[in-house]
C-alpha cells in the first residue's frame, strides 16, 4: 500500500520496499549509513543514529536522526542537501528506526520537529498515512506545558526559569499542519 503527500516540494510515499541498502549498520542498531544521490550527480554519504531522548522527561523513547556525517562521530542535521530521491532517504531512516523497534519492542522512537518544517513533515506523514501507519503503530504526539499552580505561579527550578515539561498524547488526526505538535512519537502495536 502506498500514500502520498506534498509538503512544499517533498512528496512521501510510504512503501518500505523502496530503500538504499545500508553501507554499514551498528550491531545494536545505534547507527547505520548509506549514500544518498544528489541532483548534482554526486553522492552524500548519510549517519542515522539513535540516541536515548535526552533528560529524563520521556522515559524509554529514543530519538533518531540522520544526516552527512560530522567527523567526529555524529551528524550534521542543519544541512541543505538536494537529495534524487527524498522519499528514498526519508523511508531508508525510518525503516532502520523500525528495525530497531523490532529488536527493542519495549522502546518508542521520537521524531524532533525542530523546524515548523521538518515539524509539518512528520505531521502530514502520520496524518496522510493513517491507515497504513496505524495498522503496525501507535503514533503519539508530544506538546510541552509549564504548570500553572493554584496560587498562579509557576514551576520554575531555582533560578527562576520556567520549567516545560512534555504532555504525550495519542495523536489527533484532526489536527492541521498549522497545530503543530513539538515532538512526534511512534511506537510498535
Amino acid at each position: 500500500m502506498e500514500n502520498r503527500f506534498k509538503i512544499m516540494s517533498l512528496k512521501i510515499n510510504i512503501n518500505f520496499k523502496d530503500t538504499y541498502t545500508p553501507i554499514y549498520i551498528e550491531e545494536d542498531l545505534s547507527g547505520m549509513s548509506f549514500n544518498s544521490p544528489q541532483k548534482n550527480g554526486s553522492s552524500c554519504e548519510l549517519l542515522a543514529m539513535i540516541n536515548p531522548y535526552p533528560g529524563s522527561e520521556l522515559p524509554g523513547v529514543y530519538n533518531i536522526g540522520f544526516g552527512p556525517p560530522d567527523g567526529k562521530g555524529r551528524f550534521i542535521d542543519y544541512v541543505d542537501l538536494k537529495h534524487t530521491d527524498s522519499n528514498k532517504v526519508f523511508l531508508t531512516v525510518l525503516l532502520f528506526g523500525i528495525t530497531f523497534l523490532q529488536r527493542n519492542p519495549e522502546l518508542t522512537h521520537g521524531l524532533d520537529g525542530s523546524t515548523d518544517t521538518r515539524a509539518a513533515l512528520y505531521h502530514l506523514m502520520y496524518k496522510y498515512n493513517k491507515t497504513y501507519l496505524t495498522e503496525f503503530f501507535d503514533a503519539i504526539g508530544v506538546d510541552w506545558y509549564i504548570r500553572v499552580f493554584r496560587n498562579n505561579t509557576y514551576d520554575a527550578d531555582s533560578h527562576g526559569n520556567f520549567i516545560a515539561r512534555p504532555r504525550p498524547e495519542p495523536f489527533n488526526y484532526k489536527r492541521d499542519r498549522h497545530d503543530l505538535y513539538r515532538y512526534y512519537m511512534f511506537r510498535l502495536k
